[in-house]
């Protein structure tokens, strides 16, 4: 049940990411917002399935920088994607909107796991 949320939110993120923009609704923010926000929501989906997962010892362990390496990757290969929709662009800042919420949402959590005390050991 740990990747139903991941895998819900990354085909919302995949299938947004594929269409054109003009059929996408506007929600008022501009396009390096959008890609922080769901980038930085990526990532504490993808930071918590890798902490909350009990199959690899080295993903749980690593969980913050296998985070960033899995969201970055991805973030390059989406921009590259989108040359191929209607359209969109490719840019370097959107990719480097996506590197800062990645970044900060793996924060937040380092965080908040701190604060709230979670064990982090792999069990």
């Amino acid at each position: 049940m740990v990747y139903v949320p991941l895998t819900i939110y990354w085909l919302i993120l995949f299938i947004a990411t594929t269409t054109p923009v003009e059929r996408l609704p506007s929600i008022g923010f501009t396009d390096k917002i959008n890609h922080f926000i769901a980038y930085f929501v990526l990532a504490v989906l993808v930071n918590l399935t890798l902490i909350f997962q009990r199959k690899s010892r080295l993903l749980f362990e690593k969980a913050p920088i296998a985070t960033i390496v899995i969201c970055l990757f991805y973030g390059a290969v989406d921009e590259l994607h989108q040359i191929l929709v209607p359209g969109r662009f490719a840019e370097t800042l959107d990719w480097v909107a996506d590197a800062s919420g990645t970044c900060l949402g793996v924060l937040v959590i380092y965080f908040l796991m701190i604060k709230l005390k979670y064990n982090l050991e792999f069990n």
